[in-house]
């Protein structure tokens, strides 16, 4: 069995299953009214399928065509980079991180990039592994973990950086303790942090 074939496997666990429900759940919530959404980084495209299944036109991104051949036929899989998106200006009305912004190499210029390819008032979410939280720490310990292949993780300079171009809101999501998954506002407990905003023309460095 290949490397995402097993990925593929673990997600179909009952942890994970809880996790992807909730992520799916909340960014269901912060797309409505979109219909065009990019989803960069989205390997084998697990909640990509989902929202495709909830209306949205899903476009799937990510530099490794092992993952996309495993993406179903409802999301429009692209191989490409993050940092210099094969799309034409404005063509999605939102682009959605699911923790996949850590792992990119020059996360600045993929937000430019995201910028560019998001139509007037369009939205970006972030969902960044929030390495202070307990969650993280016990995965970092763990040699084996998916966690170790981060590339970034001063949270607040990536939020920076996407102020650059959003207006942005940010708060902790998603508490994890043990195998148990809530709602948590506590930095210590919450799995993620995410930004989220509205692509503003006045800010727009592009």
């Amino acid at each position: 069995m290949g490397r995402m074939n097993k990925y593929l496997q673990s997600c179909k666990s009952e942890f994970w299953s809880k996790v992807f429900g909730a992520e799916l759940e909340y960014t269901l919530s912060e797309l409505e009214g979109a219909v065009d959404v990019l989803s960069v980084g989205c390997g084998p495209a697990v909640i990509e399928a989902d929202l495709a299944e909830h209306g949205f036109n899903v476009t799937g991104l990510d530099i490794s065509e092992e993952a996309l051949n495993l993406a179903p036929d409802s999301v429009r899989a692209v191989a490409g980079s993050a940092e210099n998106m094969p799309f034409t200006d404005t063509s999605f009305d939102a682009v959605i991180y699911i923790a996949s912004m850590q792992f990119i190499e020059d996360y600045r210029q993929a937000i430019k990039e995201a910028a560019r390819v998001l139509r007037k008032d369009g939205r970006i979410l972030v969902m960044l592994l929030n390495t202070e939280s307990d969650f993280f720490k016990s995965k970092r310990s763990n040699p084996a973990s998916y966690v170790n292949k981060i590339r970034h993780t001063n949270l607040k300079e990536i939020e920076k950086t996407i102020s650059g171009y959003f207006s942005v809101q940010t708060e902790y999501f998603l508490g994890i303790e043990d195998e148990e998954i809530f709602q948590s506002s506590d930095s210590s407990l919450a799995g993620l942090y995410v930004v989220k905003g509205k692509k503003v023309a006045s800010l727009n460095k592009v």
